[in-house]
């Protein structure tokens, strides 16, 4: 996003405050392609007067203030705002600051006050497919029938003006036509009076006759070439009537033209508005989808969270496990030379007792258990406490035997616990393992 070091003027005021049609953005695109400049042509009204503080920001579609500008550019006073030349003018935005997402967006013109003047028709930063080049030729063909539109307009109304100007000369020629006739009615009245008061006086006026008779000749020839004057008039107003009503017709075919070409115009926006309302479901769907793939996402971490639980639990039940099993092992070994020595013992006391008392008595260092001459079992004597036992086995061997099942060793460092305490064994043996 655009920071520069002023930020631009906003204001809280909601849309449905604002006025879109002071500044009128021209040339938009429907897409641009991600990673290229772009450049906003805007043009002022007559009405508005542009000021220092003035910016073009682009908005998400959906804005509801000017807070919630993505990024934004100053715009530059033009020098007179006279000259249409001014009035019509250009900011660009450079790639680094323009959104990275497919979402529409908007150029929209906001005053120093945060107040927006124009807006932009929406438009996306992606690249453009084929069914989007099918739109935009669609978007032309409609800005040319526009164009042409306005081209019959101007058109018919240079011909309403012709038509008009042939209306004022066809009444100015039947104007003077009239006047024509009403002097050629008056001459020929004057003749015939003339003509009368002649017979009247011809007596009198037989001098007068001579002059009456030349002036009778002028006015003849003029009237000859008032009469050829009054046919070229004629024939021209015929003329006219015929391109007048040519004019009509061309007028009528291009009126109905026009109301075609406005019917169209109506079927196109129909279109184009149910294109926005589909657009409009589709981007509903979307939101949904966006929320049904976060609920996945969470739950799938809860799960993943939890079987890195039951991991951790197996695995250090493993490692319980492993050390019991190997406690075991070392236990059954040692039973098992337990056992051995115990048999060896057994046999050996119940084969050779007679000789046990001598041996006793000769062995003063501990060494073992040695013949005696007559085999007797009751002559026994324990190693330890040098008691007498029977066939059986002494206390201290079996206290020695049940201390030894009663411990548990820790495989790692020897340490020897008490089998009640097997918790605090399998905590020690875990604390290894950290």
């Amino acid at each position: 996003m655009d920071k520069t070091m002023d930020e631009p003027p906003i204001s809280a005021v909601l849309l449905e405050h604002c006025s879109f049609s002071q500044v009128v953005f021209n040339s938009v695109e429907k897409f641009y392609v991600p990673g290229g400049d772009v450049t906003c042509y805007y043009t002022f009204t007559q009405q508005f007067i542009p000021r220092r503080k003035d910016w073009i920001g682009i908005f998400k579609v959906g804005w509801k203030t000017t807070r919630e500008y993505y990024t934004f550019m100053w715009v530059a006073l033009p020098s007179d705002l006279n000259k249409e030349s001014t009035r019509q003018l250009e900011v660009q935005f450079k790639a680094y600051y323009l959104p990275k997402d497919d979402e529409h967006y908007q150029f929209c013109y906001v005053d120093q006050d945060g107040v927006v003047r124009g807006a932009s028709i929406p438009f996306q930063f992606r690249p453009e497919s084929e069914e989007d080049i099918v739109v935009v030729t669609t978007k032309g063909k409609v800005e040319e029938i526009e164009q042409h539109n306005e081209e019959l307009l101007r058109e018919n109304q240079e011909l309403r003006d012709s038509c008009a100007s042939l209306q004022k000369q066809h009444s100015d020629a039947q104007a003077e036509l009239e006047r024509k006739q009403e002097a050629l009615e008056a001459l020929q009245s004057t003749n015939k009076k003339l003509e009368e008061d002649m017979e009247e006086q011809k007596a009198c006026w037989e001098t007068e006759m001579l002059r009456l008779k030349e002036h009778n000749q002028k006015i003849s020839s003029e009237n000859e070439k008032l009469g050829s004057r009054v046919d070229q008039l004629q024939a021209q107003l015929s003329t006219q009537e015929k391109e007048m009503e040519e004019l009509v017709l061309r007028d009528q075919d291009m009126t109905e033209q026009l109301q075609r070409l406005k019917n169209e115009n109506s079927q196109l926006v129909l279109s184009l508005t149910e294109q926005k309302e589909q657009q409009k479901k589709l981007e509903q769907t979307v939101e949904k989808m966006k929320q049904r793939e976060t609920t996945a996402r969470k739950k799938q971490q809860e799960l993943t969270d939890e079987n890195f639980d039951l991991s951790r639990k197996l695995s250090d039940n493993k490692i319980v496990s492993d050390v019991l099993k190997r406690e075991k092992e070392r236990l059954d070994k040692e039973n098992n030379i337990l056992k051995k020595e115990n048999n060896r013992l057994m046999n050996y006391m119940g084969l050779q007792g007679d000789s046990f008392p001598h041996q006793m008595h000769s062995s003063d260092q501990g060494a073992g258990i040695q013949e005696s001459s007559a085999p007797s079992p009751l002559a026994m004597k324990c190693l330890i406490c040098s008691s007498d036992f029977g066939d059986g086995v002494c206390d201290h061997i079996l206290e020695q035997q049940q201390m030894q099942t009663h411990f548990l060793n820790c495989p790692i460092c020897d340490e020897a616990f008490p089998a009640r305490e097997k918790q605090i064994f399998e905590d020690h043996v875990f604390c290894h393992s950290l």
